[in-house]
């Protein structure tokens, strides 16, 4: 009797799969690990510190929304030469990373010296430390959404 049983986890399971692709194939998503997305996102960053702009067309759709807000990948590529002009030594590093395909949540953590203004705030050379809190969701491996939460007390208690 119990020679004839049947493992239905295992049927589950290969249902699971074959749904996952019938999904993959009809929306044209493809199915990434957590440790595959997780390597994509380093790169993004280091093509972020190493200020690869024509590199970011890589890990960036063209439809991007930052805080809700859709800016597209010229407006979101704007932004950051922005940040980066206005703060020089500006580096970002990953002090946290998790990964729960197709998203990613990071703290960033900064090191640097804004040359004037930054949030409001009269910086104007002044070294600071603070981090960022940001989510991600990826579309085909490139960043469709980003929020984005700085942590400004964090710099304003160093003034």
């Amino acid at each position: 009797m119990g020679e004839n049983r049947v493992d239905f986890s295992d049927i589950i399971l290969v249902a699971e799969f074959h749904l996952v692709l019938l999904y993959c194939r009809s929306t044209g998503a493809t199915a990434i690990t957590k440790a595959d997305l997780s390597d994509v996102y380093r790169d993004y960053i280091a093509c972020l510190n190493k200020q690869d702009w024509p590199k970011l067309e890589q890990f960036v759709h063209d439809d991007v929304h930052y805080n809700g807000q859709r800016i597209g990948l010229s407006g979101y590529r704007e932004m950051l030469e922005t940040d980066f002009h206005e703060i020089p030594d500006l580096y970002f590093n990953i002090q946290l990373l998790i990964s729960d395909p197709p998203y990613i949540a990071s703290r960033l953590g900064f090191d640097c010296t804004p040359k004037g203004k930054f949030l409001g705030l009269d910086l104007n050379g002044k070294r600071v430390s603070f981090t960022e809190n940001v989510f991600y969701q990826f579309r085909r491996e490139k960043i469709e959404q980003v929020w984005s939460v700085i942590d400004k007390a964090a710099i304003e208690a160093q003034l």
